[in-house]
């Protein structure tokens, strides 16, 4: 019998992780998915499920989702990913994370299956998910692609409702480097019949989206069209105002096709959706004194968004932690970052993580001046330390560099 740890670490190790490796492990169709969908009896028609993909709002469209739906009384699965400390993260129900028992025993029972088919990681974790959501008899599940949409193992699911959050450069080594490329594949979660909802409009994304609608016969809604009374929500940044229109888009359609919502639950959910899903590492508030503040925005467009929202914090100097993976388009990211920051740059813990030296070096070229430390925690406290009660320190670049100091 594996311990928890030794199973997960199976599971990283034995197959490709593009978290952790990058292009190498990302695979180019479902095939291995789909063989595992019917190794597991078809996990994924035994509950109903909503689809979330997009470049940025992803991870907080399906927790804001999973909490209303909760507050309205059903049994909610919720699958997402990167996850930031521990691997069950990712699978959770009412908020609640799958025990390790079950992860041990759902690798225990497919593990000459997994081995022999060479599942990545991910595929796995999908396959892991469903198997669970199904047994334990969730009444839906909101479902995170991870990477594009098309090509994503998640992508097996007939849902009730397709969310698109929205289209951004990102991953483009994989994607397509361009927004209507990479529309595209994030396009490819349209199903026959099952409605869309788009979260922002951009000429060069429409039409892709309405003429995959139109080929599936799937009626689209963009949320930009609908006018809602105002909500609030306990995730704090400036970009949940976007989300926030997207997922009352979708409760709207969803009402519409017979689920019980009521409007306490909505203000219940949305009001709760970190005390109810877990979720962490979204302009998320450490400390008051000095103020910390973490985000795990890695992209020109989420990071645009964060940059605005710091710049609105009252502090006498701003220290900024910093790491990112090699894959980033640095010339993208570092134009956007304030040059009258220290920063401590770090290499995340991760193989994809980028040496500290050579993303300070990169950084120096666009007047961000800081000094290089052998790890995320070292480059944090050495913020700490000079930090004063008026000072802020934010830490971003990466979900893993954030997850190292949560």
């Amino acid at each position: 019998m594996k311990t928890y740890q030794e199973t997960v670490e199976w599971m990283f190790q034995q197959l490709p992780m593009f978290q952790r490796i990058g292009k190498q492990a990302f695979k180019k169709d479902l095939s291995n998915t789909h063989k595992l969908a019917e190794h597991l009896a078809h996990p994924e028609n035994k509950f109903k499920s909503i689809h979330v993909a997009g470049t940025n709002g992803k991870g907080s469209v399906s927790h804001m989702l999973a909490s209303v739906f909760q507050s309205a009384g059903y049994k909610t699965g919720l699958y997402t990913s990167p996850h930031l400390k521990d691997f069950r993260e990712r699978i959770r129900i009412n908020g609640l994370v799958i025990p390790q028992d079950d992860v041990i025993s759902f690798i225990e029972q497919n593990q000459s299956f997994l081995s022999d088919n060479k599942l990545s990681f991910f595929e796995m974790s999908v396959g892991m998910a469903f198997d669970y959501f199904a047994k334990q008899k969730v009444d839906i599940a909101i479902i995170e692609t991870g990477m594009g949409g098309r090509l994503d193992s998640t992508n097996i699911i007939t849902p009730e409702l397709s969310v698109i959050t929205n289209i951004g450069l990102d991953h483009t080594a994989f994607l397509g480097d361009n927004l209507t490329e990479i529309a595209g594949e994030k396009a490819g979660i349209i199903k026959e019949k099952v409605p869309v909802v788009i979260g922002e409009k951009h000429k060069q994304t429409e039409t892709v989206f309405r003429n995959k609608s139109e080929k599936s016969n799937s009626s689209i809604f963009f949320a930009e069209d609908f006018k809602f009374q105002k909500h609030h929500t306990d995730l704090k940044g400036d970009y949940q105002k976007k989300n926030l229109r997207t997922v009352l888009t979708s409760i709207k359609l969803l009402r519409d096709k017979g689920w019980l919502i009521s409007e306490e639950a909505v203000i219940n959910g949305l009001n709760n959706v970190k005390l109810h899903t877990g979720l962490q590492g979204r302009w998320d508030l450490l400390r008051e004194k000095p103020k910390v503040i973490c985000d795990t925005a890695h992209n020109a467009e989420g990071l645009k968004i964060v940059i605005k929202q710091l710049k609105r914090e009252k502090f006498q100097h701003l220290h900024m932690v910093l790491g990112v993976v090699n894959d980033k388009d640095l010339s993208k990211v570092l134009p956007l970052l304030p040059k009258d920051a220290n920063y401590y740059f770090a290499k995340p813990d991760v193989p994809r993580g980028l040496d500290a030296d050579i993303l300070k070096n990169e950084a120096s070229k666009f007047d961000l001046e800081g000094k290089a430390y052998t790890s995320v925690q070292e480059a944090f406290l050495a913020a700490e330390e000079v930090a004063l009660d008026e000072d802020l320190i934010f830490i971003g670049g990466s979900n893993f560099t954030v997850a190292e100091v949560l």
